[in-house]
C-alpha cells in the first residue's frame, strides 16, 4: 500500500508540474466550494482553458453529460434521465459537488436542500454538479470570480428592511389612508 501510495503522490506531483503553465486558470476555479487544486487540474485537463469552442454554458454541461433530457410526448412527461457522456467529468463534479454540500450554511448546501425536498439526493446532486460547471464555464469566460447572481437573496431570504419614515412621509401615508392630518398639523 504504501508503494502504491508513493506512485500517487508522485503522478499527482507530476501533474501539478505539468499544469504550472495555466495555474491562473485552475487557481482561480478553486475559490468555488468544493473543488480542490488536483479538482481544478482534472477539470481544467478535460474541457481546456479556451471556452468559445463551446456555443454558450448549456452546450459545455450538455458535452459534460449533466443535462437532463426532455424527453415529453403527448403531454407526459417520459425519462428525464442524464446522458453518459463526460465519463471522466462527470464523476469528478459530483465528488465537487458532495463535497460542497458538506459546509453547513454555504450556498451550495441551501440550494442542495430546497431541490432535495423536491426531487431527491440524486439529482438535487447532479443539479448541484451543473451549477458548478457553468460556474466554472463562466469565470473561466470573463474572469469573474466566483459570485451566484442570486447569493444574497438565497443566503438572506428575508432581509431586515430598515424603516425610514419622515414626519412628512407619514403625514402623506395618513393623508392618502383617509384621515384628517389638519388636526395633526394643528397640534404640532
Amino acid at each position: 500500500m504504501d508503494y502504491l501510495d508513493s506512485l500517487i503522490d508522485a503522478c499527482e506531483i507530476e501533474m501539478v508540474k505539468r499544469a504550472y503553465p495555466i495555474k491562473d486558470s485552475f487557481q482561480h476555479i478553486t475559490s468555488i466550494p468544493g473543488i480542490s487544486s488536483l479538482s481544478a487540474i482534472i477539470i481544467i485537463s478535460e474541457i481546456g482553458i479556451d471556452m468559445t469552442q463551446f456555443e454558450s454554458d448549456k452546450q459545455l454541461v450538455s458535452w459534460a453529460g449533466l443535462s437532463p433530457a426532455n424527453n415529453e410526448s403527448a403531454g407526459k412527461k417520459k425519462s428525464v434521465r442524464i446522458s453518459k457522456a463526460g465519463q471522466y467529468l462527470k464523476p469528478l463534479l459530483v465528488q465537487c459537488a458532495l463535497s460542497a454540500i458538506k459546509s453547513k450554511d454555504s450556498y451550495f448546501y441551501k440550494k442542495y436542500h430546497s431541490i432535495k425536498k423536491r426531487r431527491g439526493h440524486k439529482k438535487a446532486i447532479i443539479a448541484i454538479a451543473r451549477m458548478i460547471l457553468v460556474s466554472i464555464y463562466h469565470m473561466i469566460l470573463t474572469g469573474e470570480i466566483f459570485n451566484p447572481s442570486d447569493y444574497e437573496t438565497f443566503m438572506n431570504p428575508n432581509p431586515k428592511k430598515s424603516l425610514n419614515f419622515t414626519v412628512e412621509s407619514a403625514l402623506f401615508f395618513l393623508q392618502q389612508s383617509g384621515f384628517d392630518i389638519s388636526l395633526i398639523q394643528a397640534n404640532s
